[in-house]
């Protein structure tokens, strides 16, 4: 989950993602219109980030006082950001966890597109090449 703002600018109201200084923004033409646009407005930058290979800031930052949290739109998307940072935090580039899956480049990229459809069994098979385990929860619904 990420905070993210929401003020009025004219006739819409925005959503801004304070973890995000590079950007990342949407609108709506209220307050419920807006959050319905936030999830893919925040599945969009970390994407833009990730084909750029920066650093994606952890998920979960305290949210300020009137701040609202978003999440990505699905679990995979998640279990996709979480597999880039961690290969970061390892060191592990693409070619390199393509060669300790058996598996072409190509398809590590693939992993890591958050508009391409993965199984999560692919994703399990990434984290544990990393030495790293993919735990799934589930919670009560918001």
């Amino acid at each position: 989950l990420y905070p993210a703002t929401l003020r009025r600018d004219g006739n819409t109201v925005v959503v801004l993602f304070p973890d995000f200084p590079q950007g990342g923004h949407t609108n709506g033409k209220d307050e419920a219109d807006a959050l319905r646009h936030a999830p893919d407005a925040l599945r969009a930058i970390i994407s833009m980030l990730m084909e750029k290979g920066l650093d994606l800031p952890r998920p979960g930052s305290p949210p300020g006082r009137k701040a609202r949290l978003i999440r990505l739109p699905s679990v995979i998307g998640n279990a996709k950001a979480e597999l880039y940072m961690a290969m970061k935090a390892a060191g592990v580039r693409k070619a390199e966890l393509a060669r300790r899956m058996g598996i072409h480049k190509q398809q590590v990229e693939r992993l890591l597109d958050l508009d391409h459809v993965s199984r999560i069994v692919q994703l399990e098979a990434a984290f544990a090449a990393i030495g790293k385990r993919l735990l799934v929860a589930v919670d009560d619904a918001a």
